[in-house]
């Protein structure tokens, strides 16, 4: 099937309480089990493109066609999307290559700053109908560090969707990137308040450092867009890992990396399962 817009593939579920599950690409075997999982559950997904999987392949073209074709010849609504460019030329690129969403991040910059240039990218992004998000607040980085002080206030995040334009907004509700432990505890009165301020989908971020009982109230309280990188990276190299270990001589990798995508697979499908992103049962589940 075509790839689905974003504004069609999220209304739904933002309509009726459920979650959209994004998931981010490191290599064309992510994207393959993504897909694969997305599948097994009977669920639209998100195929994320982040500027940093760019900067590891060293171009956008090469690893955002593959994405884009793998896409196209889903089963299910499959929307392409480039994740944390801090770069308005990426974005530009990304429009031009077919992707049907970005996530344009100026949260390091001041927050008159932040409102500019966001409201310039949403603006050309608009006029191609390509989807916009933005994000708004300190999400913890890379450190994994949590600031408690660390929130987005609704009334300033309404105002900053109206002065931008954008189509989605990412807040800081309590979640950190790149956690290996799934131990954070959401603010979920803080969910309700944005989504009663805020008029588009609200996005999660750090995911995978929420508990699956903390994903699905997140997905209650007003979450839609649920953005998960890290644990399908914990799930691929562990059983990367056990199928080397168990064949130490195993030296062709289509053996041990299907392993790693597998597990992706799995692992998205009961993930979808948790945030109730599917529109059938997952086949999966018998």
């Amino acid at each position: 099937m075509p790839l689905a817009p974003m504004s069609e593939v999220i209304a739904a579920p933002a309509a009726q309480g459920r979650g959209l599950g994004a998931f981010n690409v490191i290599q064309l075997e992510h994207a393959e089990a993504i897909v694969a999982g997305a599948e097994r559950a009977g669920a639209p997904v998100v195929l994320q493109v982040s500027e940093n999987c760019v900067a590891y392949h060293g171009a956008l073209a090469p690893i955002g066609r593959a994405v884009l074709a793998l896409g196209r010849a889903a089963s299910v609504p499959v929307v392409v999307h480039l994740d944390h460019a801090t770069s308005a030329d990426l974005a530009r690129e990304a429009v031009a290559l077919g992707f049907g969403s970005v996530m344009f991040d100026a949260s390091g910059l001041s927050h008159e700053a932040n409102v500019a240039s966001t409201a310039e990218v949403a603006a050309r992004c608009r006029a191609e109908g390509v989807w916009v998000e933005a994000e708004l607040g300190e999400i913890g980085g890379k450190d994994g560090v949590h600031a408690p002080h660390a929130r987005t206030d609704p009334e300033e995040a309404a105002g900053y969707v109206a002065a931008t334009g954008v189509d989605a907004l990412a807040v800081a509700v309590g979640t950190s990137h790149a956690m290996l432990t799934r131990d954070t505890v959401l603010d979920l009165a803080l969910i309700a308040r944005l989504r009663a301020a805020v008029p588009v989908p609200l996005v999660l971020h750090g995911s995978s450092g929420v508990p699956d009982d903390g994903l699905a109230a997140a997905v209650e309280h007003g979450m839609t867009k649920i953005n998960v990188a890290t644990q399908l990276n914990k799930v691929f190299t562990a059983a990367v890992r056990e199928r080397l270990d168990a064949d130490p001589g195993l030296v062709d990798p289509r053996r041990y990396v299907s392993a790693g995508r597998d597990a992706v697979a799995a692992e998205v499908a009961r993930l979808l399962h948790v945030i109730r992103a599917g529109g059938r049962r997952d086949r999966s589940r018998g």
